[in-house]
């Protein structure tokens, strides 16, 4: 888990580009988000449950939502499911609503359509600041396993 301070060091380290953007109230929404960016580049991650434990799962807002059974069809899985709130919490040691795009060190599931934008939005670990972060660069720094198209 990742302060903020910690986080910043590892991009600057990685050379990532990006930018933390502070905010007065925290994301929990589209609607929310609406107020600090275009949404269509908001990348929420959410963490998922399969056979083998946790995995995180970064993908576009405009997706809507996850079709599972798809996913463990396409990735194999015979398990998959939106992970338990306590599990996660535990686990990574961030809450539901301000997981980060970087840091989990959990095997990640990325959308490939969010290779379209130059920069995407998404958590830090803390509500109150978001990164803005180019895609490239959450992929190189996550421990990306499988793709959705």
């Amino acid at each position: 888990m990742y302060s903020i301070v910690e986080l910043e060091m590892k991009l600057e380290n990685e050379q990532a580009k990006y930018e933390l953007i502070k905010q007065n109230e925290a994301i929990y929404s589209i609607e929310d988000a609406k107020k600090y960016y275009k949404v269509e580049k908001a990348a929420p991650t959410f963490i998922l449950q399969c056979e083998d434990g946790l995995i995180a799962c970064i993908v576009s807002a405009c997706r809507g939502k996850l079709d599972f059974d798809a996913m463990k069809k396409q990735f194999g899985y015979s398990k998959l499911k939106m992970a338990n709130r306590e599990k996660v919490e535990k686990q990574t040691g961030y809450k539901i609503g301000s997981v980060p795009l970087i840091g989990l060190n959990l095997p990640c599931i990325f959308d490939n359509t969010l290779l379209q934008f130059d920069y995407i939005y998404g958590g830090t670990g803390n509500e109150l600041i978001t990164l803005k972060i180019d895609p490239h660069d959450v992929i190189r720094l996550n421990n990306v396993i499988n793709f959705i198209d």
